[in-house]
């Protein structure tokens, strides 16, 4: 059945430098008061850039009168396209040192103008960087080099319908430009979901989970983008693909699997088939605190390997308790919580809570009606889940606010099975710590929490802030990126578990698949797009 969407535009303005809504950073007293955390960062934040103090050259090409009216050179959404949303961008944009900017932003409104702007683009050496919500914090949408004659950021945004739902199978045909409040918006009337809420929910496309093989809130059961797609199709210079939409086939290696994570390096990623979920009627969540990390991260093992399949099971270590708001005392802190479209969840909370309390655990009790209360002497359970759910979607903007302040801040994430996740925290705990120790000679924080579990491993996800030296900010991040690089890769854990590779992880990812692989996947470049222009440099040269 068809289905059409329904008012979604928003007044609120984007910002073209830093994280989410332009009204939602910090203000300058914020930032200082941040900042007074960090010794060494400085007095005051750097100004706000603005993009009339950027040197913005003149386009180098000029579309043809057929495309005309797709693109645009107005410097703003020059500007706006020029990076993703890494420290490593925030810090440029603030510095006035952006990186090369695309000489044009095309916005097609179907599969032919995609198809008609690459074949412009390949006959003219021109780069294409295919662009949703511009989320990215690995490099993944910018263009680094200097080999092709001009740039066009390809942004999909204006192919943001759900063209078909099927309800009889729960699936729906969807533009790869629909951002995340976008699609919901379009299935919730029918009662279903996506169920995909990554922390970039409002800010990225569909497109761009499937070409980033993103994952979202969810910390077990289906993590990953992958595992709601029926069929792709996508356009790239040698021709449409898409592929049948089935449940399942044992039909030889799958098509679907070559474009999830090519990351617009092999085709443009125009729209899918997704499976949906049921809306969630039954809700539960609570917060258990360990005094002990390595008590903590057994009673997690011993819950993913468990049937109990909880929605949220994301394990906070002190520090990262701390700046989340979710415990003051020292404390770790696993966040659980349950859902179900179907039947109540209080039974499988309290399945959970058992096996946290046998390793140690304190925390709250379910209630009678399916959702949790905290237990008796411990009134903080659930305002240490709604503290940790607002510190999660605050704290990109926090991150911008800390830079401001010349603080280096990054985040990373991996993943490795059980019996390496100890030693893999430690290690980076320690050399990451003294590697932004000896690039800024302060003292760094090294958090860690865990945001997806399986019975065979785990997701740990580090933030790591210090102080750093005004204007050496990006050469101490890629310091830093570097080491955190080799701990991930000596330990043998993945170089991303849902970030992507981008630019910046693709020295690791060189190092993580086998060449084997890499030979064919260069050999699929070479087929696929023969003029080496979609995102050149992006997990093949």
């Amino acid at each position: 059945m068809p289905a059409s969407p329904s008012g979604h535009g928003t007044s609120r303005t984007r910002s073209w430098w830093g994280w989410g809504y332009a009204d939602s950073h910090p203000d300058d007293a914020e930032c200082i008061a941040m900042g007074a955390l960090l010794p060494g960062t400085l007095a005051r934040p750097l100004p706000i850039p603005r993009v009339a103090d950027l040197a913005i050259a003149r386009p180098g090409v000029t579309p043809p009168a057929s495309l005309a009216h797709l693109v645009s050179t107005d410097p703003e959404v020059r500007a706006a396209h020029a990076m993703g949303k890494a420290y490593r961008d925030i810090i440029r944009a603030l510095r006035g040192r952006p990186g090369r900017i695309p000489d044009l932003v095309a916005r097609p409104t179907d599969d032919r103008e995609v198809a008609d702007l690459l074949d412009w683009a390949g006959g003219q050496g021109v780069a294409v960087i295919p662009f949703g919500g511009g989320s990215s914090v690995v490099g993944g949408v910018e263009y680094r080099g200097d080999s092709h004659r001009a740039v066009l950021s390809l942004d999909l945004t204006s192919m943001d319908r759900v063209l078909e739902i099927d309800t009889v199978s729960r699936s729906a045909r969807i533009q790869a430009g629909a951002l995340g409040p976008v699609l919901e918006e379009q299935v919730r009337p029918h009662g279903l979901t996506l169920r995909h809420f990554p922390q970039s929910f409002e800010f990225s496309t569909l497109g761009g989970w499937l070409a980033t093989r993103a994952g979202g809130h969810y910390a077990t059961g289906r993590t990953h983008i992958d595992d709601f797609v029926q069929s792709l199709r996508v356009i790239t210079p040698a021709g449409a693909s898409t592929s049948l939409r089935l449940p399942a086939s044992g039909a030889g290696p799958s098509p679907d699997r070559l474009f999830l994570g090519s990351e617009g390096a092999l085709g443009v990623i125009t729209e899918a088939w997704m499976r949906l979920q049921e809306r969630p009627r039954h809700k539960a969540s609570v917060s258990v605190a360990f005094a002990d990390f390595a008590g903590a991260l057994e009673a997690v093992r011993v819950i993913a390997q468990s049937d109990l399949s909880p929605a949220n099971c994301r394990l906070l270590d002190p520090g990262e308790a701390l700046l989340s708001g979710a415990a003051q005392d020292g404390s770790s802190v696993l966040v659980l919580g349950f859902e179900s479209a179907t039947g109540r969840v209080d039974d499988r909370l309290a399945s959970a809570l058992e096996l946290a309390r046998a390793h140690g655990g304190r925390g709250g009790a379910p209630t009678a009606n399916g959702g949790a209360a905290p237990a008796e002497g411990d009134a903080a359970a659930d305002a240490a889940v709604s503290a940790w759910r607002s510190a999660f979607l605050r704290m990109p903007y926090l991150r911008d606010g800390l830079a401001r302040m010349g603080a280096v801040v990054d985040t990373f994430e991996t993943a490795a099975t059980w019996d390496r996740i100890p030693a893999l925290i430690d290690a980076v705990r320690t050399e990451v710590g003294s590697a932004a120790l000896k690039a800024t000679g302060h003292p760094a924080t090294v958090n860690c929490r865990l945001t997806h579990v399986y019975p065979d491993g785990a997701a740990p996800y580090f933030t790591v802030a210090v102080a750093g030296r005004p204007g050496e900010e990006v050469a101490i991040w890629d310091d830093i990126k570097a080491v955190a690089s080799d701990v991930l890769h000596r330990h043998r854990a993945t170089i991303t578990h849902h970030h992507a590779v981008g630019r910046d992880h693709r020295p690791g990812y060189d190092l993580q698949r086998p060449e084997p692989f890499a030979l064919a996947l260069r050999a699929a470049k070479d087929a696929l797009d023969p003029q080496h222009i979609l995102n050149p440099g992006v997990l093949i040269d």
